[in-house]
């Protein structure tokens, strides 16, 4: 069980260093649909779960560690938010690359759209599904 409370605290790094790697590269690096404007709506649709995603491995990993009060949740809103404003600004350096207003209010939303559900799932008894998959994750440290 220890190997999984390990990999839950490292992937948020290895996920950081995936978004930064990919911001730098061309946005056809991973998948290119046929339809132009499929490929665009998709991949500007990922700005919705992107930063959300970040969001939520922080708060798993955070999991991991004895004493999580709901303040670091909300620590991990503001780092996830911060990361993709730096995201963002490290696409503008990038010829084949844009970086926009709304793309970084895109990341925002996906970020308070995760930090609501699990928030509420761990530290509110919303959403008991989700509140159940947390306490496991949140024993595990505790093994």
């Amino acid at each position: 069980m220890k190997i999984i409370v390990w990999v839950l605290r490292f992937l948020p790094l290895v996920y950081m260093a995936a978004i930064w790697y990919m911001s730098g590269q061309p946005d056809n690096l991973v998948i290119e649909l046929p339809d132009h404007g499929v490929d665009r709506f998709f991949k500007e649709s990922l700005h919705l779960v992107e930063f959300g995603i970040l969001y939520g491995l922080l708060f798993l990993a955070a999991l991991t560690f004895s004493g999580f009060r709901p303040l670091w949740s909300y620590v991990f809103m503001g780092v996830s938010i911060l990361y993709g404003l730096l995201d963002e600004f490290h696409q503008s350096f990038v010829p084949y690359r844009s970086a926009t207003a709304i793309d970084f209010v895109k990341d925002v939303i996906g970020v308070l759209v995760f930090s609501h559900f699990l928030h509420h799932a761990h530290f509110s008894g919303k959403f008991s599904r989700l509140g159940r998959l947390l306490d496991r994750v949140d024993s595990l440290a505790r093994k």
